[in-house]
């Protein structure tokens, strides 16, 4: 048996212009994504800095644009100044997010050096839980201004004379969380990041400033906390961040794969309140969001308050199925599709911890299978995120109704006159023949399909055997005459790519 499902898109009818920060990701001193991720001196890779060649490479491959840092739960007790300086003089913390030491071997000056080498910005936090307006306003002068004051002075003595130039900056992180050092009410939180924003932008206008939102959908002051916070802060901020992840730890697949509905209602949901807040202040402005932790998180509920005190110890180091990057291509298509209020988003996180890149310290490294629809939609989902009409079978799930089977988006990227069709078949049983009715870009040819199949649901790549779960070329894709005509494998990821020849 064959589903069937049809797609109308025309060029003329648009979403939005995709942000390239949606392709973002995280960087939290957290378990081994800096110490034995990123940074691994030991390495056979290594550069005189210590930095991992292999990890970069991998990482250059996404294309990531931007890459939240140092946290996260672990930036709401860090003081910024024990990661700067002479590193022999650099003092070992008490890491009180992860119950960990922390050595600040890697600090702000250190993570510049390697985003440049990774070829991404660096979306930088503060630390609003034990600190506030003194230390932001601080460090966004030792980061940002040229020279003639003393924090500036202060990076040109510690060998940095041109300024890091950060223009994105987070107000702190999950402030509602009861797990956060230095939870706040949303009146709380609210006063000190508007206050702390006016400081920082007097320091440097040009920044941009991102402020928390719920640390979830699923807490109980969620929308009254966004709704507070943005009627405190509106005139100071340019964002609100949405935080989600979600697992199937259930052992539900038709459900978890329905779960981007939950996503996207999320996001339609805190649109909505910033809009609320437009209309009460009467502003022109609009508030955009900031998608700035997001992923499948098996190991949610792991902890290491028994073993506290270690040295980046291995901390949520989940394993990742095809399943799982099935559920992460249908969250990007989520992104995508809401491309007029997402204007950034970070996959947390990047290596190692919940991360699409895994290595052994010292050893090898290999890519997870959510590496692959990253890796799709960062190369191909450039340009302009069209309008499509899409009519697919459905299904009901455990908590949702009307789940198509077919999760689909399609970019138009102007500059190469390449059309991008990324499709997730839901279905577990089923190939799916899909239609879809391109006339409006007159004649194309197929540059290829690429296709992320599997039988097994619960295929992983592992160090023993890193390419069980890879893309192949060769989809079974049809163009003639502006109509397409695909078939799309059970339970798969595919990228469609054509070329506008006239």
């Amino acid at each position: 048996m064959t589903i069937r499902a049809n797609m109308l898109v025309d060029k003329h009818f648009t979403v939005s212009a995709v942000d390239p920060r949606v392709y973002g990701s995280f960087i939290e001193h957290l378990g081994r994504a800096v110490y034995g991720g990123i940074y691994d001196p030991g390495h056979p890779t290594a550069d005189a800095s210590g930095f991992r060649q292999d990890a970069l490479e991998a990482i250059r491959a996404l294309q990531v644009p931007i890459i939240r840092y140092p946290g996260g739960n672990f930036v709401s007790g860090y003081n910024w100044e024990d990661g700067v300086g002479p590193k022999s003089e650099r003092p070992r913390s008490l890491e009180l997010a992860w119950w960990t030491t922390e050595t600040n071997q890697i600090g702000t000056n250190e993570f510049a050096d390697w985003a440049k080498l990774a070829g991404t910005e660096v979306m930088m936090a503060v630390n609003l839980g034990t600190r506030g307006i003194d230390a932001a306003r601080n460090l966004v002068e030792y980061c940002n201004h040229p020279s003639g004051s003393r924090w500036s002075d202060l990076r040109i003595a510690h060998g940095y004379r041109e300024p890091h130039r950060f223009k994105t900056w987070c107000l702190g992180n999950e402030m509602d969380g009861p797990w956060q050092i230095g939870a706040k009410t949303a009146v709380e939180y609210g006063r000190l990041a508007n206050e702390t924003a006016k400081a920082m932008r007097w320091v440097d206008p040009t920044i941009e400033l991102v402020a928390c939102g719920s640390s979830s959908r699923g807490m109980p002051t969620f929308a009254d906390w966004e709704a507070t916070v943005l009627d405190l802060t509106y005139d100071q901020v340019d964002y609100l961040s949405l935080h989600a992840y979600y697992n199937n730890n259930e052992g539900d697949t038709a459900n978890f794969l329905a779960r981007s509905l939950d996503l996207d209602q999320f996001i339609q949901s805190v649109a909505a309140i910033c809009d609320y807040v437009q209309a009460k202040k009467r502003s022109k402005k609009k508030i955009m969001l900031s998608l700035d932790e997001w992923n499948v998180w098996n190991s949610i509920g792991s902890s290491r308050a028994d073993e506290r005190w270690q040295i980046a110890p291995p901390e949520f180091e989940d394993v990742y199925t095809h399943e799982d990057a099935l559920a992460v291509g249908c969250f990007l298509i989520t992104i995508l599709k809401n491309a007029d209020r997402v204007k950034m988003a970070c996959i947390a996180q990047l290596i190692n911890t919940i991360a699409p890149i895994m290595t052994e310290t010292g050893g090898p490294l290999w890519l997870q299978s959510t590496y692959y629809p990253l890796l799709h939609a960062s190369n191909y989902g450039r340009g302009t995120v069209l309008l499509a009409n899409v009519d697919s079978p459905k299904y009901d799930a455990k908590d949702y109704t009307d789940v198509p089977y077919l999760e689909s988006v399609c970019v138009f990227d102007e500059a190469t006159e390449q059309l991008t069709i990324f499709a997730v078949n839901r279905h577990l049983e089923e190939t799916m023949t899909l239609d879809v009715d391109v006339r409006s870009f007159g004649s194309l040819r197929l540059i290829e399909h690429l296709v992320l199949a599997n039988d097994d649901l619960k295929a992983v790549n592992t160090k023993e055997t890193p390419n069980r779960v890879v893309p192949a070329s060769g989809g079974q894709t049809a163009v003639d005459q502006g109509r397409i005509s695909t078939r799309l494998s059970r339970a798969s990821w595919n990228v469609i790519r054509l070329q506008v020849t006239k």
